[in-house]
């Protein structure tokens, strides 16, 4: 009953090694970026945490999104809210009635600019902007569509001051799962070392450390 994208089904199917995908969940139009990690790891962090507000959770932000597209196509003609720039947004969040819907779209419109951006650093080989990119998401995620909690915000504050990281955010549908980071390879047994510290004296358990590799997606062995 969750009301979910395509995006994970998309990139078992489509994945390319040492590449990120573009997705445009409207169209299904999508695109490569090199994504060639030389240097760094990507390291997934998994909280541990049962998610069992996430579903209803995840579809009430849809439907949050959803509301705030209604109002805004009382005057503009989009069918998404992704067709959005920021300044456009900017200029008529005023339609929408509810604070909390204005914080939800903002998050999307936001994330949206937010990837075209990381497509930019990706294509020019800038990692540490698009660990920044990275960073700015998860804030967003954060306080705008509210969808982190203590456990991922406290894995993403520790990865933050860890040396050696580019950047690292939340994945998924929020309210526990996982997190992910760029951490440069001769820093990633300090980095799962300190992370987890943190967390287990704030969380009160230990969380569990992967370290990934951008590779094709699921093929006939």
């Amino acid at each position: 009953g969750v009301g979910s994208g395509i995006m994970d089904q998309f990139a078992i199917g489509m994945g390319k090694k040492d590449h990120a995908i573009l997705l445009d969940c409207r169209t299904l139009d999508y695109t490569y970026a090199p994504f060639v990690l030389k240097e760094h790891d990507v390291i997934i962090i998994n909280t541990n945490k049962q998610r069992t507000l996430a579903g209803s959770k995840y579809n009430e932000r849809r439907a949050q999104c959803e509301e705030a597209l209604r109002d805004l196509q009382k005057e503009l003609s989009i069918a998404s809210l992704g067709e959005l720039t920021a300044e456009a947004f900017e200029a008529h969040q005023h339609l929408i009635r509810s604070e909390i819907n204005q914080k939800r779209a903002k998050h999307a419109v936001y994330e949206n600019a937010r990837t075209l951006k990381a497509l930019e650093k990706l294509r020019g080989g800038d990692l540490a902007g698009f660990g920044k990119l990275m960073n700015e998401s998860h804030v967003s995620l954060r306080d705008d569509y509210e969808v982190t909690g203590l456990e991922l915000d406290t894995i993403v504050q520790a990865a933050w001051e860890q040396d050696g990281v580019l950047g690292a955010r939340m994945t998924g549908a929020g309210f526990g799962g996982c997190a992910i980071a760029i951490v440069e390879k001769d820093r990633t047994d300090s980095f799962k070392e300190r992370v987890n510290a943190v967390y287990r004296e704030t969380v009160g358990y230990d969380a569990a450390f992967y370290t990934a590799a951008i590779g094709d997606g699921a093929k006939e062995i």
